[in-house]
């Protein structure tokens, strides 16, 4: 494990009732008795950074123990995210990168809307070797290493993350008194028998949507299967495979399930060789056959599909892929930009272009099931709460995607959770350290409301007004056709150079890109200003990703320069400018507004009415 340098070390556990707990730890003897109930728990002296050390715990003896910093990790499938799924970017240097000094713990999902728990479940720390590293989150991977390497000091990172969980189930019902109806939706689910009549039914549901799917599928049950190298596909409509026609009806997705066929020529130098087959991101299900063989399936729509195919499955000339494609409830189909191709030590063949398509069965969509985890308190009870005897440097904070929806309420929230935990914590000063959403998605050609937008300019008003936080801009470095982008490295270290600023008080990092500060009007143009170092702005051919308005409010495309530490942002059709917006996009992939460090500047709208209040430091 890791313990908090410099800060009371907390122990505590279980033992007979009234047993004496004799206590050693760097030459430190503490007693105790277990109470009535077998509880004990001690605080030992704050101790500097370093190990590995011995706990001795009456006979039980834990070893290999670090004193340094330990992070708490939350959020949702972003933080979540696995070093193993970015292993395309970052396989060489995960598999030759091992340190002792980081460590990383996993807390289980759980969830309880009765109250807060004292323990989590079963988990256990993990050193950082190639290995163990897969299961790390990944961009709390990549922070650990930038800040060990920074400092010098052990760094343990408790992960406590959940994929799609909103911003309310990590918020004690305390905090959430600001937020009645969603501690009234919270009282709903404290049935038990509710939610596991909910359960039951999802559960029936999705059963027996699936035996229908099955017993419906031509494929599987009509004669020589659709999967079979001998299947005659001739007969079979032909389409490309970014085509989206067969996933529709004209109006409305088709549900159920598609086959796709497609030839493909191995020449003989490759026949025999293993292989790895690529087929990017499927909506929303697959299985895959290489020749009539199973090599692959993926039950949902975000994983990577990489198949390997074993030595001796390829033949010399015509070999055939077949995928057996599932819609549960939404548009069908393989997501453009993203690699299809059979992958050879040093060659691949494209899988692009034509394939051989058939419907299997067409199904009603497959509505969704409840997701508990997502209800308000019920992470914080579980997951959190047992966490508070624990000192932390810190926390990571990488969610919003799923609140997006909710934007003008999102910051409210996030002042209501950040002051909630430190509050509980006892530590108003505790660093809390926030990665902005990425971008995300595609836009229309002309300036329009985003959501997405809406919840990155609350995630900068939030840092802003809130002291002791940090801000992580990604808006250059997320994908277009991913919600989980690969490039989990620079958004660690962009945190980490958060850490060094606010928790390390390292006055000589620049941590943020430009930070807007105040606007002024001269004539039909607006001029920027930027916070005191944050405005060392590079100068760029082309700025991009500014809008303005004039009164009515309709926002332009707008001209952009940068002038020294400002920028000048104009147009020839709005002669007197009011408002201006940067970045204002679900993917604002040309913005390119940065200082010279490299670093972005974070989204946002201003109008002349008023100026930014100086960020809380």
């Amino acid at each position: 494990m890791v313990l908090q340098r410099d800060r009371e070390i907390p122990l505590w556990g279980s033992a007979d009732p009234g047993e004496a707990i004799e206590i050693r730890f760097l030459g430190e003897t503490r007693s105790v008795t277990a109470d009535a109930e077998g509880n004990w728990s001690v605080k030992l002296s704050p101790a500097g950074a370093g190990g590995p050390y011995t706990l001795q715990v009456n006979d039980v003896e834990i070893k290999n123990i670090l004193v340094g910093d330990v992070w708490l990790c939350s959020g949702q499938s972003n933080m979540e995210l696995p070093v193993s799924r970015v292993m395309e970017m970052f396989r060489e240097e995960v598999e030759t990168y091992s340190n002792p000094m980081i460590r990383h713990l996993k807390v289980p999902l759980s969830y309880d809307f009765h109250g807060p728990r004292q323990e989590i479940a079963p988990a256990e720390w993990k050193e950082l070797t190639p290995g163990n590293a897969l299961a790390f989150s990944a961009v709390a991977y990549f922070f650990a290493r930038e800040l060990h390497e920074a400092t010098g000091i052990p760094i343990g990172l408790i992960n406590a993350s959940v994929g799609g969980s909103p911003a309310e189930a990590w918020i004690s019902e305390e905090g959430l008194k600001p937020f009645p109806a969603y501690l009234n939706e919270r009282d709903i689910w404290r049935d038990d028998q509710l939610v596991e009549g909910v359960r039951q039914l999802d559960r029936a549901r999705r059963d027996s949507w699936n035996q229908i799917l099955y017993q419906q599928d031509k494929g599987l049950n009509e004669g020589e299967k659709w999967f079979s190298r001998k299947r005659d596909d001739s007969q079979w409509e032909t389409v490309d495979l970014f085509d989206t026609t067969w996933g529709s009806d004209g109006v409305n997705p088709v549900n159920g399930v598609h086959w796709l066929r497609k030839a493909v020529t191995i020449p003989s130098h490759l026949a025999g060789n293993p292989a790895l087959l690529r087929l990017g991101c499927i909506v929303d299900a697959d299985s895959v056959f290489v020749n009539g063989t199973f090599v692959g399936t993926t039950a949902y729509q975000y994983p990577p599909r990489n198949y390997p195919i074993p030595a001796g499955l390829l033949e010399e000339g015509e070999n055939n892929i077949t995928a057996r494609l599932i819609s549960y409830s939404g548009y069908p189909g393989f997501v453009k930009e993203k690699p299809y191709e059979i992958r050879f030590d040093t060659e691949k063949i494209s899988l692009e272009g034509a394939w051989k398509y058939k419907q299997g069965t067409r199904m009603p969509a497959l509505p969704g099931e409840t997701f508990f985890q997502y209800k308000p308190t019920g992470l914080y009870n579980a997951m959190i709460a047992p966490l508070l005897p624990v000192n932390f440097k810190g926390v990571l904070w990488y969610q919003g995607e799923s609140n997006t929806g909710r934007h003008n309420e999102y910051r409210g929230l996030m002042e209501a959770l950040i002051g909630d935990w430190r509050a509980r914590w006892e530590e108003p000063a505790l660093p809390f350290l926030i990665a902005q959403l990425s971008n995300f998605m595609q836009d229309p050609p002309y300036p329009s409301e985003s959501h997405w937008a809406e919840l990155r300019n609350a995630q900068r008003e939030l840092v802003n007004s809130t002291p002791h936080t940090g801000l992580a801009v990604t808006i250059d470095i997320g994908e277009w056709n991913d919600i989980h982008p690969l490039n989990k490295k620079e958004a660690g270290r962009r945190l980490s150079l958060q850490a060094r600023r606010i928790a390390y008080k390292d006055n000589e990092v620049i941590a943020d890109g430009p930070i807007f500060r105040s606007m002024h009007a001269e004539g039909n143009r607006l001029i920027l200003s930027f916070e005191e170092r944050s405005n060392d702005l590079l100068p760029v051919q082309e700025l991009k990703g500014f809008a303005i308005a004039g009164a009515d409010g309709k926002f332009e495309w707008a001209q952009a320069a940068v002038k020294g530490n400002r920028v000048e942002v104009w147009s020839k059709t709005i002669a007197e400018p009011t408002r201006v917006r940067y970045a204002w996009r679900n993917n604002p992939e040309e913005a390119n507004l940065k200082n010279r460090r490299g670093l972005p500047a974070s989204p946002f709208e201003a109008g002349l009415t008023g100026n930014e209040q100086p960020r809380q430091q």
